[in-house]
């Protein structure tokens, strides 16, 4: 098989709330905010510099909204891929966003934690094949 991943989704609260962190925040671009029925819609967004897609999809029901936040049991979530990570991490400190950690040097590049709203924990992360070619 030959493919890609193109997309992954996100439980949140609500529509736009997400909306308004990831596209107002973060800068992701809205890509498809569709309303399939009174209460659900096609929400999708991306970095603007492309990759995997999130699909946004607003919690139905007790079970998903108790995985809001902890879709993957406390652990980071999401890698967020970067080729300036000083001025990116200052952007988004700037936007409000909130870094659990401050910036650390590992081997496989310079990171960051960062939650959403939400609680879902993101890696801000500059390989070390990026901050190599500074």
């Amino acid at each position: 098989m030959t493919g890609r991943m193109s997309a992954v989704t996100l439980v949140v609260p609500d529509y736009d709330p997400a909306i308004q962190f990831y596209c107002g925040r973060l800068g992701f671009e809205l890509l498809e905010d569709t309303k399939l029925s009174e209460t659900k819609r096609w929400v999708r967004v991306a970095p603007a510099g492309g990759g995997t897609e999130l699909l946004l999809a607003r919690a139905d029901g007790p079970e998903q909204r108790a995985a809001i936040g902890n879709q993957t049991g406390g652990r980071v979530a999401f890698f967020l891929e970067t080729e300036d990570f000083e001025h990116d991490h200052q952007a988004f400190t700037q936007a409000g966003v909130c870094f659990l950690e401050a910036p650390r040097r590992e081997d496989y590049g310079i990171v960051a934690v960062f939650a959403d709203p939400f609680g879902n924990r993101w890696d801000l992360i500059e390989p070390a094949a990026s901050a190599a070619r500074k």
